[in-house]
């Protein structure tokens, strides 16, 4: 299953959106690899396990189940995911990139590879559906907690 999905960040027309500086964009989306228990209730444990200077590698827990996977960061522009196979998980990834097609707007594009052939997603599509629905919901919550935090002053507080 391939999916890619854009959430608009800032929009000049809509005054009721607090407009996110990309610093404070940037931040919050580290911020998320780093901490992920902020933007995902049922995560037990996330341990970073190695570090680089483009990236770290975390172990995360949920209950019995670990997956490890790869951080691989491009300085203001993305976030990558990279999951290898391991146990009875296939390899996948999700990056997520910023993009600023004009000096007032701001988006973050969402893209999600499991790795499957096209005969797998064609086996799956009724089960993939339900993925994206809840892929897409997963990031409109993590943009939502992203503007509490801003608003908070949590992400300016990182930029320091």
């Amino acid at each position: 299953m391939k999916f890619e999905h854009l959430i608009e960040i800032n929009d000049p027309l809509n005054p009721l959106l607090d407009a996110l500086s990309i610093k404070q964009l940037w931040s919050g989306l580290v911020l998320r690899a780093e901490s992920p228990k902020l933007f995902v209730p049922h995560l037990d444990e996330c341990t970073i396990t190695d570090r680089s200077e483009n990236g770290f590698s975390r172990s995360l827990r949920y209950g019995e189940l670990v997956i490890d996977d790869r951080v691989v960061l491009e300085p203001m522009r993305q976030v990558r995911y990279e999951v290898a196979a391991q146990q009875d998980i296939s390899q996948s990834s999700l990056t997520m990139t910023i993009e600023t097609p004009t000096a007032d707007t701001l988006y973050v594009r969402f893209q999600y590879d499991d790795g499957h052939d096209a005969a797998t997603d064609a086996a799956n599509a009724m089960y993939d559906e339900f993925r994206r629905s809840a892929y897409q919901e997963s990031d409109i919550d993590t943009i939502r907690v992203l503007r509490d935090l801003a608003q908070q002053g949590r992400l300016d507080a990182l930029l320091n």
